[in-house]
């Protein structure tokens, strides 16, 4: 399933109800969650163990794979972001409604991919050890890269960093646009070069 070796495949439904006791969560997060996921399921563990000629790695020792049924398309992100809290493992979330999947994973931010057919949907294994598969699965699912020499988590800071500011130039440029001073507007104009810079 998902591409993965059958080797790492498991069966382990987690309940909700077990979730939601054992986290003493608040009856609005409670029906949120609910109202959001209609079962989670461990379906696979990626580790040496289970794939044989990968490595330990030094960070990412293993990480699962929770195939998560939606009851809407439109699900509310702090489910998945909480269920990520709450399981304090390296996880990659399968979020499938209908016949449809989309990959989600949390690594410093909630990542995801665009929805695609369950038939298709493939998460690949690439890399020597866990730390470099890992890197690999929440770039691929990101959608980014990470420079030379930097690391991951680097990276998504430089990332965010750069959608601010393209974000505030965005913003500087409609101003620009509705502006009738042309002081003003001369302003404005030199301020945006100045963060165009920054790009």
């Amino acid at each position: 399933m998902l591409g993965l070796p059958k080797s790492t495949e498991i069966a382990k439904q987690l309940p909700k109800k077990a979730i939601y006791e054992k986290f003493q969560l608040k009856s609005a997060q409670r029906d949120r969650f609910d109202s959001d996921i209609s079962r989670i399921d461990i379906v696979n563990v990626v580790s040496p163990d289970t794939v044989p000629g990968l490595k330990e790695g030094e960070h990412v020792k293993e990480f699962y794979v929770l195939l998560v049924s939606l009851k809407q398309e439109l699900y509310d992100e702090k489910n998945i972001l909480l269920l990520s809290k709450l399981i304090k493992q390296h996880m990659v979330f399968a979020l499938v409604f209908e016949d449809m999947l989309r990959f989600a994973v949390v690594h410093d931010k909630l990542f995801s991919t665009d929805w695609e057919p369950l038939a298709d949907a493939a998460l690949p294994l690439m890399g020597i050890d866990m730390d470099k598969v890992w890197e690999h699965i929440v770039t691929t699912i990101g959608g980014f890269e990470v420079m030379e020499g930097v690391t991951i988590e680097e990276q998504i800071t430089i990332d965010g960093e750069r959608l601010k500011v393209i974000k505030k130039i965005e913003t500087l440029e409609k101003k620009v646009r509705l502006e009738k001073q042309p002081r003003r507007k001369l302003e404005m104009f030199e301020e945006l070069q100045e963060l165009k810079k920054q790009l």
